[in-house]
């Protein structure tokens, strides 16, 4: 099936793949796994998804509500901070909300009598090597951190939300922080009902100590006595996804430039951000070009990489690892055309579940 670029391609064989791991981390530890929303919100996958996970989790009333509405089973809500406008209609989609802050807490305690109720608590560490992405940075607003103040108000909540790993993919930093957790907030672990240890886990990478981590969450679950959630995001979704492009123009201005019909900063945003550049296999061969983008902004470049061949208008990019935090944050930037976002089923075909026209970006303005 030939589809026009650009477009997301989501490879359910290889969703696949993290699911299963999911499944297994799920039974052999006892622990809960929710989608992170915030890095992968595409719900055309989800009747796929819910049936290795347990829920969904939120930073925002549009996410819980989608949660709720499209995914189903177990919602949590959590946001850095509600408006009055909006908790009401928060909690009528959670199962649990988690409050950042014990201000927040005494603010909305009784709109949110009904469902269970929980605070973000943050360890003061964090495995992040980037500082735009450091829970624990300086001066953080990300939870509170204080025991001697949390524990007055543990007869309004039940558990806690605490979020410090990002993009890790160790195991042994991941133990030691846990150790850490564990050392400071024990008296507050031991009066919880359950913890959420948040996302940024690599478990589902290749070579990761599964059984390790698996047996590890069961321990700290029986040492405090709490049911643990885990929070996936780009776990849940790694390697699955690419973003098919096709070179349009090809120059030199000292290297050799190809210009592809895609964007960095309207269709992979993170990669600007962080200073990042895109993932292309195989990048072997003796041909090398600087990918870029086709809006005006001139660091709009995905990378440089090697080719087999040399590479002539016409042909197919393909931008891999595509999936966590593109598609939640893809943009009208220059008006470049949205891409549309694809299947690939188990058996090989490929449908087209979403496309976006002029009248999508007209829309979106006013």
């Amino acid at each position: 099936m030939s589809l026009t670029t650009p477009y997301y391609l989501i490879d359910k064989s290889k969703l696949l793949a993290n699911m299963e791991k999911i499944a297994l981390l799920r039974e052999r530890s006892g622990a809960k796994a929710l989608l992170a929303l915030k890095c992968f919100a595409t719900w055309s996958v989800f009747d796929f998804m819910r049936d290795y996970m347990d829920g969904t989790t939120s930073s925002s009333l549009n996410e819980v509500r989608l949660g709720h509405e499209r995914f189903g089973k177990e919602t949590h809500a959590y946001s850095v901070a509600y408006a009055d406008y909006e908790i009401d209609e928060v909690v009528s989609h959670a199962d649990k909300i988690i409050f950042n802050s014990i201000a927040q807490l005494d603010r909305f305690a009784d709109k949110a009598a009904g469902i269970v109720r929980g605070l973000r608590l943050n360890p003061g560490i964090s495995s992040s090597s980037f500082d735009l992405a450091d829970p624990a940075r300086p001066f953080s607003r990300l939870g509170e951190w204080d025991v001697n103040k949390v524990e007055p108000v543990m007869d309004r909540i039940s558990g806690f939300m605490i979020h410090n790993n990002c993009e890790n993919g160790d195991f042994d930093l991941f133990d030691r922080m846990l150790g850490v957790i564990e050392e400071k907030f024990a008296p507050l672990l031991k009066k919880a009902e359950w913890v959420s240890l948040g996302g940024g886990i690599h478990f589902t990478g290749e070579t990761y100590p599964l059984e390790k981590f698996a047996e590890r969450l069961k321990r700290f679950a029986g040492e405090y006595g709490v049911e643990v959630y885990l929070e996936p995001g780009e776990a849940s979704i790694t390697k699955s996804t690419t973003l098919e492009t096709t070179v349009l123009d090809l120059l030199n201005n000292g290297k050799d430039l190809a210009i592809v019909d895609s964007s960095i900063e309207a269709h992979m945003l993170d990669l600007l951000i962080y200073r990042e550049k895109a993932k292309l296999s195989p990048n072997t061969g003796p041909h090398r070009y600087m990918i870029c983008g086709k809006s005006c902004l001139a660091g709009d470049i995905f990378g440089e990489f090697d080719f087999e061949n040399e590479l002539k208008v016409g042909d197919r990019i393909s931008i891999q690892d595509a999936a966590g935090y593109t598609m939640v944050k893809k943009n009208w930037f220059n008006g470049v055309k949205m891409p549309a976002i694809a299947i690939r089923e188990l058996d090989g075909e490929i449908k087209t579940v979403r496309e976006f026209t002029y009248a999508d970006y007209e829309e979106s303005l006013s």
